[in-house]
């Protein structure tokens, strides 16, 4: 399965009698991050975004949900100082980097949720002083960012994995073959010990995004 365009949809499975497949929702791709990007710097500090586009919609819905997540009072500490746009190029998301650590000397990590906006971030603080100091996550591949987790430049980030969401694809195409399910709102069926519930529209969404740090990227190839 190749890997969608950066400013597109969480990849999803049409099937017959459900909707779709699924690999997580908007709203968990926004407020993970800022999940993950908290802990790495102790829940203080100031934070940016690097995003894509400014006219890219899923890029803007994820921002939306780590803004609303950010309002949480256990993240009255962190404050978002800016929000960038690289328009998923790398040398401009590389320059922006640059920019938001010189225009932020006191910024503490960085989110971007888009493959080549992280890859390109992850590039410049590996050789810059901001290294292992400034902390970044967002969404990419492990492929793309498996040098920066191993050098300590990332310590970790998210994607939706495609092997997971084929796996359950599958056991739903079985579910639905067997009369398990018909695909109607609100009916569960198990599939590899969890259970899902069919959500709004036929809609099936396997989980949260998958977590890769140094214990587990070297078990994915994508």
């Amino acid at each position: 399965m190749t890997h969608p365009p950066d400013t597109g949809p969480a990849p999803v499975l049409a099937l017959k009698g459900v909707s779709n497949v699924s690999q997580a929702s908007v709203e968990d791709l926004g407020r993970t991050e800022v999940q993950l990007l908290a802990k790495q710097i102790g829940y203080n500090g100031e934070i940016a975004i690097l995003s894509a586009a400014q006219t890219a919609t899923n890029q803007n819905t994820w921002i939306g949900f780590m803004k609303d997540e950010l309002k949480d009072p256990a993240y009255k500490n962190i404050k978002l100082v800016k929000i960038a746009y690289g328009n998923d190029d790398a040398q401009q998301s590389f320059q922006q980097t640059q920019g938001l650590l010189q225009e932020h000397p006191d910024l503490k990590g960085i989110i971007s949720p888009t493959t080549v906006g992280i890859k390109a971030a992850a590039q410049y603080l590996s050789g810059s002083k901001c290294k292992g100091k400034v902390r970044l996550t967002g969404l990419g591949t492990p492929n793309d960012m498996r040098t920066y987790v191993k050098n300590g430049t990332v310590d970790a980030f998210e994607l939706w994995d495609p092997a997971k969401l084929g796996d359950l694809a599958a056991r739903t195409t079985v579910a639905l073959a067997s009369g398990q399910i018909t695909g109607k709102e609100g009916e569960t069926f198990t599939a590899g010990g969890t259970t899902y519930t069919i959500g709004k529209g036929g809609v099936i969404t396997l989980g949260k995004p998958t977590v890769f740090d140094a214990k587990n990227i070297g078990q994915f190839n994508f």
